[in-house]
């Protein structure tokens, strides 16, 4: 066994938050988009949330929000680390809201890897999102993982993008990642989770 940290994204039903937390994911991610077809709304991601107190730290995902919106989330649900896409400012939200600050950052060539960590606490490491795309993120294209394996990382940070139960050992071994996310992967279609491969992907990426 190892300790590579496994973060289940995009969470939306009762079943599949209960098979993260029981298969020992390490965050659980919840996604509010509203474009996304993981998106949940504040609400149903506070009653998801109230099933299992403690637990795998909760990450809301948020698309260049306003601090007013991300504040009216928190009243309906308590999150652990704030995932922003756009040009927010990380300083300013880790001191308004007094929590951890995930900086996404999408690569397709080399010189695309982060070499500062922007005032974040973890750095998510994907794809860039592909032409015509509607939504940031990985969009279920998997990242040149041998890009990375010269890449001098300036801090924590988690791989993202096409891994799958049957690819996350390969994409740690080539990587060296000490933490993985998945969504797409784990799903039996789009936005459903499957809970046979929740399980299968934590093992998977434990074993590595």
């Amino acid at each position: 066994m190892n300790d590579v940290k496994v973060k289940i994204c995009g969470v939306k039903d009762p079943i599949a938050f209960d098979t993260a937390v029981e298969a020992g994911a390490d965050w659980i991610g919840l996604n509010f988009f509203p474009r996304s077809p993981r998106y949940v709304t504040p609400e149903a991601a506070g009653a998801l949330s109230a099933r299992h107190p403690g637990g795998p730290l909760r990450v809301g995902l948020f698309v260049d929000p306003t601090e007013t919106e991300i504040a009216t989330t928190l009243e309906s649900v308590p999150l652990d680390v704030l995932q922003v896409y756009g040009d927010a400012d990380v300083p300013t939200l880790r001191a308004r809201f007094g929590l951890m600050v995930w900086r996404p950052v999408g690569v397709s060539a080399a010189a695309d890897l982060p070499r500062e960590m922007g005032g974040a606490d973890a750095l998510l490491v994907e794809p860039k999102p592909p032409p015509g795309a509607t939504r940031p993120g990985g969009n279920a294209v998997q990242l040149e993982w041998a890009l990375l394996q010269a890449w001098q990382a300036p801090g924590p940070w988690l791989l993202a993008g096409g891994l799958t139960p049957a690819n996350v050992a390969e994409a740690i071994r080539v990587t060296g990642a000490r933490a993985v996310d998945v969504s797409s992967g784990i799903e039996r279609q789009r936005g459903e989770k499957d809970p046979a491969l929740i399980r299968a992907f934590i093992a998977a990426a434990r074993d590595a």
